[in-house]
C-alpha cells in the first residue's frame, strides 16, 4: 500500500533524505523511528502530497503521489505532529468540514462521525469548541479527522503526543485495532511507542534508512535497560540490597528512589530487585522498566550514536524538520 523508491530531498545544500526505499504492506502497522532531524517528517510530507521529492518517488495505494496527487491523497488519513485545527468551531463541525473536503457522502455521514468520535474517546466533546479543548483532546480530534472517510492508509506523526498515560493506552489500543484492516505508518522518536504497537520498524538516521526489522526482533536484542524503583524506607539499606542483586556501579540513587542499569533482558532480574527492597525493610511504591532507549538501539545497530544537530563533521538537520 505504501511504496517508497530511492527518495531523495535537499533543502538547499542540506540533504534531508538520501536514497530512501521501503514498503508497507496492506494491513500492516509499521513504525518509523529516528531522532529529531532524521528526515522522518520530510518523508511523511512527501507521502501525503504536501512536499515534492527531489528525486525518486512514492506510491500510496498504487497511485503515484506526484503524477496523481489528488487521487493518492484520497487514500490517506494524515495526523501531523502539530494538528492544524479551527478553534472557533465545535468538534462535530470540524469533522463535518473535513468530511466535506473528502467528499464523504451525506447519507450515513453523521453516523460515521459519531462512530469515529466514540472510537477516539471524544464522547461528550462533540459540541465543545475546539479552542476550549485540552491538548490531549485536541490530539484525539486530530486523529479523528484522519479517520474521516475511512481511508485505507493512515500516516500518523507522534500520535500520542500530549496525552496522559491513560489516554496513551487507549490510543495505542485503537491503533492496534487497525491491524489487518488499514495500512499504518507511525512516526515517532520513542522506541517504546513503536515497539508496543508496530509489527515492523524502519529506522532513519541522517536521512538514510539504517535498519528495517521486525519489532519483536528489536525487542529481543540484548541491550542496556533501566529499572526505576521508588520506595519508602531506609535509602541506604535498600540501595545496598539492590547493589547485591544488580552489581557494583549499577545502582544510582535519585530524589525519588533509584535507577538500576541492567545489561540485557530485565525480565528475570525485576522480581529479585523487588524482593531485595522488601528484605531491606522498604515499602515498594513503584517499578518502571524503561527498556533500551533509541540511543542504545542506534549504538547497537550502527555502531555510533545519532549525530547531534550541528555537530562537527555532520550535516545539520533541516530547519523545518521536527519529527
Amino acid at each position: 500500500m505504501i511504496e517508497v523508491r530511492n527518495l531523495t530531498r535537499h533543502y538547499g545544500t542540506i540533504l534531508a533524505l538520501d536514497d530512501v526505499s521501503f514498503h508497507v504492506a496492506q494491513g500492516e502497522i509499521a513504525g518509523f523511528l529516528g531522532p529529531n532531524g532524521a528526515g522522518k517528517s520530510t518523508c511523511l510530507k512527501i507521502l501525503t502530497g504536501s512536499l515534492a521529492p527531489g528525486a525518486g518517488g512514492a506510491r500510496v495505494g498504487g497511485l503515484d503521489v506526484v503524477a496523481d496527487p489528488l487521487a493518492a491523497r484520497r487514500h490517506v488519513g494524515f495526523l501531523p505532529e502539530n494538528v492544524p485545527l479551527y478553534p472557533e468551531g465545535t468538534v462535530r463541525e470540524l469533522l463535518r468540514f473535513v468530511a466535506d473536503l473528502k467528499h464523504v457522502p451525506r447519507a450515513g455521514r453523521d453516523a460515521q462521525l459519531d462512530d469515529i468520535m466514540a472510537r477516539c474517546g471524544l464522547d461528550g466533546m462533540a459540541d465543545r469548541l475546539v479552542g476550549h479543548l485540552s491538548k490531549g483532546y485536541r490530539q484525539r480530534t486530530g486523529l479523528a479527522q484522519a479517520l474521516v472517510g475511512d481511508p485505507p492508509v493512515l500516516v500518523l506523526d507522534e500520535p500520542t503526543s500530549g496525552l496522559d498515560p491513560h489516554q496513551i493506552v487507549e490510543i495505542r489500543e485503537l491503533i492496534r485495532g487497525f491491524r489487518g484492516h488499514k495500512t499504518v505508518l507511525l512516526s515517532s522518536h520513542l522506541l517504546a511507542e513503536v515497539s508496543q504497537v508496530c509489527e515492523r520498524v524502519l529506522i532513519l538516521d541522517r536521512g538514510r534508512l539504517v535498519c528495517e526489522e521486525r519489532a519483536e526482533n528489536l525487542k529481543d536484542q540484548d541491550g542496556a535497560s533501566t529499572i526505576v524503583l521508588t520506595w519508602e524506607g531506609n535509602r541506604e539499606e535498600v540501595a545496598r540490597a539492590l547493589t547485591e542483586v544488580a552489581g557494583e556501579g549499577a545502582v544510582r540513587l535519585t530524589a525519588q528512589g533509584a535507577e538500576i542499569a541492567i545489561a540485557g533482558s530485565a525480565v528475570e532480574i525485576k522480581p529479585r530487585l523487588v524482593e531485595s527492597v522488601l528484605r531491606a525493610g522498604g515499602r515498594l511504591q513503584g517499578l518502571e522498566d524503561r527498556g533500551p532507549t533509541l540511543e542504545d538501539l542506534f549504538l547497537r545497530l550502527t555502531g555510533a550514536a545519532p549525530a547531534e544537530p550541528g555537530a562537527a563533521g555532520e550535516r545539520p538537520a533541516p530547519p523545518e524538520v521536527q519529527p
